[in-house]
């Protein structure tokens, strides 16, 4: 355990960035597994919505420094390819 003011406050900061930051990667898995799932049912509709949502939180979560710009960014081409394929 820490023993000095400083890093007793540290490590209350960290632990309160850790549980935010788990809080917002759960929350961008939550959309992309929708996204996913409107995907496998097939309804184009349902998964367009879906990825429309879907996508300001994803790009919040870069933004917030949870993911990096390229994965996510790799993640939305992915989700709409496969979108695109319903369609086809």
């Amino acid at each position: 355990m820490a023993n000095s003011a400083g890093s007793r406050k540290r490590a209350r900061q960290a632990e309160k960035r850790r549980q935010n930051n788990a809080s917002l990667r759960s929350m961008v898995r939550t959309y992309v597994k929708k996204v996913a799932t409107a995907i496998e049912s097939g309804d184009h509709a349902a998964a367009t919505a879906a990825f429309v949502a879907a996508q300001p939180v994803m790009d919040g979560a870069v933004t917030k420094g949870i993911y990096n710009k390229n994965q996510v960014a790799r993640k939305k081409s992915r989700l709409n390819a496969e979108i695109k394929k319903l369609a086809a």
